[in-house]
């Protein structure tokens, strides 16, 4: 350190201030060659991915020892996946020296899993994801169209897989139109066109099916297929969409989201449409097993109508009809019976109880030479404590009645002549 630069004080020059010794130590680190390009293997622990600058911070340790590192967002956001506490790592960067606290650590601007690629790790992670959102369950997945009349494929208007589904699909069932959305199918710029193809797809509702892929590859050239906004752009897709990527062992987060997945473009286009000889196959069996249905039902039919010919309603039908006039007379004769003889019932009980009521009926007791005393209210007298002295009476007897006045009222015992009573009456 040049003597000029050192700040001294009265008591002990030479002494440096704290920051100033932080700047030494930083110019120091910076201008070592070994440490402006180090890689750096360890576990990262306390991992922060901070939401509103999209840096990350965490450690990196190992058995013995640890070391704080950054990695800022310009370098955060190329990276492939997501780092976790307990990855095993090797980061790229530099080191430095951050003045305020006099700590050293690694400004990462790269990284990579020991032992496992990128790839695979951001793979997994975003399957995970997808997967505990229910975005691949069977539930979800919607079923082919057994005659489409037009098919969609969204892939490269260059590549091999096209010529493959054009030739399968005319092979096959030529009166399906294909129509192709072109799109890139590699890079950082595939994933937002093969979107847009699903959208324009789903928007015109021009198509009865989709195929999405392309032909096979490594795994760098294949991952536009394992974006999560094509992913999720597939499995919200309303028309049935079938993956297919790469070769048969190649499997994309594209293939988890559809509602089929075909080994290869080609296999798709044989999933998308029908076969026409199985096809007019098919109908021709249908045709033979309805035939034989309606020929069975006529049969059936005619039988029946035959049976129907020979029976004596068709036969002999005056008789029947004959047969039914005395049948008919059988039951009105029966009818008049029993009327006739309810009837008679009826009149007994009726004249029984005609009987009853006119051995009831007070002037029937009048007719055989009695009367019937009844107190001017019209209430039948039928005690001598009904009637009082002044009372006004009548008499109904034989031929009328006679009204008389109460003069005297006699219990049994006291004797009062009948005479003396209605001419007092009279």
């Amino acid at each position: 350190m040049n003597n000029a630069e050192i700040q001294t004080g009265d008591r002990f020059p030479g002494a440096l201030s704290v920051t100033q010794l932080n700047e030494y130590v930083k110019r120091l680190i910076e201008t070592t060659p070994q440490l402006g390009d180090v890689y750096v293997k360890g576990e990262i622990s306390n991992f922060k991915n901070h939401y509103a600058t999209g840096h990350f911070y965490f450690t990196l340790k190992d058995e013995t020892s640890q070391i704080r590192a950054v990695m800022f967002k310009s370098s955060a956001s190329k990276m492939k996946f997501m780092p976790e506490d307990g990855m095993k790592v090797t980061a790229h960067g530099r080191i430095s020296s951050f003045v305020r606290d006099g700590t050293y650590q690694l400004y990462a601007d790269s990284m990579e899993p020991d032992g496992i690629g990128s790839l695979y790790i951001a793979f997994e992670q975003l399957k995970r994801k997808l997967e505990r959102e229910g975005l691949f369950d069977q539930s979800r997945k919607k079923p082919l169209p057994k005659i489409p009349t037009r098919v969609g494929i969204i892939t490269s208007a260059t590549g091999a897989a096209i010529r493959d589904m054009i030739n399968v699909c005319g092979r096959r069932f030529p009166y399906a139109k294909l129509v192709l959305f072109p799109s890139l199918v590699q890079g950082p710029d595939a994933p937002p066109q093969l979107i847009a193809g699903l959208n324009y797809f789903n928007m015109t509702r021009s198509v009865d099916v989709i195929i999405i892929g392309r032909g096979g590859g490594s795994i760098e050239d294949l991952w536009a297929f394992n974006d999560e906004g094509v992913a999720r752009a597939v499995a919200a897709s309303a028309i049935p969409v079938i993956s297919a990527v790469g070769h048969e062992t190649d499997f994309t987060i594209c293939d988890f989201a559809a509602d089929k997945r075909a080994p290869t473009p080609s296999a798709a286009a044989e999933l998308a449409v029908p076969e026409t000889t199985e096809l007019k196959r098919k109908i021709s069996n249908i045709i033979t097993r309805e035939s034989d249905v309606i020929s069975h039902m006529l049969k059936l039919r005619r039988e029946k109508l035959d049976s129907l010919a020979r029976s004596r309603v068709m036969t002999d039908p005056e008789n029947l009809i004959n047969d039914r006039r005395m049948y008919t007379d059988m039951l009105s004769d029966r009818l008049t019976r029993a009327f006739t003889t309810e009837l008679n019932s009826k009149k007994a009980e009726m004249a029984a109880a005609a009987g009853k009521l006119s051995a009831l009926n007070p002037m029937s007791v009048i007719s055989r030479g009695y009367s019937a005393v009844y107190k001017s209210s019209g209430k039948l007298v039928k005690s001598v404590n009904d009637v009082s002295v002044g009372d006004k009476i009548e008499f109904k007897t034989i031929g009328g009645s006679v009204g008389c006045t109460v003069d005297d009222v006699m219990p049994d015992g006291d004797g009062v002549s009948e005479q003396g009573e209605s001419e007092q009456g009279v």
